[in-house]
């Protein structure tokens, strides 16, 4: 079988296999959430005022009302609905969060409900009074958040997070909750704490990505030199890292529905040109820069503001800014920034001996993962574009 036989071969065979098993990686995109509560002691009290902002659709969904409800889309028949199944919402969302004062529970009262949007999708705005007890004047003034929005024994979505804003006992910041750390006690985390959990949540975010993760991979795999793949990394991150910070400061609103298929369409054509490079260019061509070669970095770029702002959306941060705001952001922008580095000194080097050690294997693999991630890419971006 002649080389390019045998390339185009296994291109088919892995592309074929990442193409019909994607939409769980893809699905699972989109098939996690993040709740965002706002919770303020009222002045001069030990009562707490939490507002909770959650996917209108989903939540109409756990509270196992009837397809009327979780399938309006309209803002005001929307917002009707909240009015309608008032009682089951707000039974929903007062079971599953908790408040305590002194470590005895508040008595939750929720409000009437309203819908805004929020990184172009619709939310509920759930509004919950806590009437908490008097306490002890002599012991600690200390509250407690917990949150069990959306776990993944419902079966509608999984490894929910709750991005928690406060202001409780004289001390405010952000914070996030999730099943493995569901509570949060007002002076037990100290700042440094706090970022540390947002800096692992970006680390988890790359990680568990599939499409920043496959993005990289084909930066990685196109890049010919350690100049070229620093270079390339450096455009990428420059380019995320400023669409990122505009976007969770709230400068600057793309909704998911454009931006989702774009990242997709990005890893299609990327690797789509890794391929082209392996497969159709000679030896000799690949020694002449040629026009995609020149466009490299700027196209990079250009995909890395757009990657920015899907980091941005999965943090969803959407409060008024502060200095404890920004650190959070920085935080999690790190926590991008070193898993990335981390992938790249893991792959690059390895990439690198066996292109030197067994050129044509290397030849092979490259083309086989260029042509499966292209496939892979060209399938989300028509799935995400048929969802929106």
């Amino acid at each position: 079988m002649s080389r390019r036989r045998l390339t185009g071969l296994l291109v088919l065979v892995a592309g074929t296999l990442l193409a019909i098993a994607p939409s769980g990686p893809a699905a699972a995109h989109d098939a996690t959430t993040t709740a965002y509560l706002e919770a303020t002691q009222v002045a001069g009290t030990t009562d707490v005022e939490v507002t909770v902002e959650a996917e209108y659709d989903l939540l109409m969904k756990s509270a196992w009302l009837e397809a009327p409800a979780y399938e309006a889309t309209a803002r005001d028949e929307q917002r009707r609905q909240l009015a309608l199944n008032a009682d089951a919402v707000g039974r929903y969302v007062t079971d599953r969060l908790e408040v305590a004062y002194q470590g005895q529970e508040c008595t939750p009262t929720a409000g009437t409900a309203d819908v805004r949007e929020r990184r172009g999708r619709a939310h509920a705005v759930v509004p919950v009074t806590f009437g908490c007890p008097a306490g002890d004047p002599g012991a600690e003034a200390v509250h407690s958040v917990s949150s069990t929005l959306f776990p993944d024994a419902e079966g509608f979505v999984h490894s929910t997070e709750a991005l928690l804003v406060y202001d409780l006992d004289e001390r405010s910041g952000e914070t996030l909750l999730d099943a493995q750390t569901p509570t949060f006690i007002a002076g037990e985390q100290s700042t440094a704490e706090e970022l540390g959990e947002f800096f692992v949540h970006g680390a988890e975010h790359l990680l568990f990505g599939l499409d920043h993760v496959l993005f990289l991979l084909i930066l990685i795999l196109g890049s010919r030199s350690l100049r070229e793949i620093v270079l390339t990394t450096a455009a990428f991150t420059v380019a995320h890292s400023v669409t990122f910070l505009l976007a969770a400061l709230g400068l600057v609103d793309v909704p998911a529905i454009v931006v989702e298929p774009v990242i997709a369409a990005s890893i299609a054509l990327t690797a789509a040109v890794c391929l082209w490079s392996v497969v159709v260019r000679t030896d000799l061509e690949r020694t002449r820069p040629s026009v995609v070669d020149r466009l490299r970095f700027p196209v990079v770029f250009a995909f890395g503001l757009v990657h920015g702002l899907g980091f941005a959306g999965a943090l969803g941060i959407d409060e008024p800014w502060s200095w404890g705001l920004l650190a959070a952001l920085v935080s999690f922008n790190v926590g991008i920034e070193v898993t990335q580095l981390v992938i790249v000194v893991l792959v690059f080097p390895a990439l690198m001996l066996m292109a030197r050690r067994a050129p044509q294997v290397a030849r092979v693999g490259t083309a086989a993962a260029a042509g499966a991630v292209t496939l892979v890419g060209a399938y989300w971006t028509l799935e995400r574009l048929l969802a929106g």
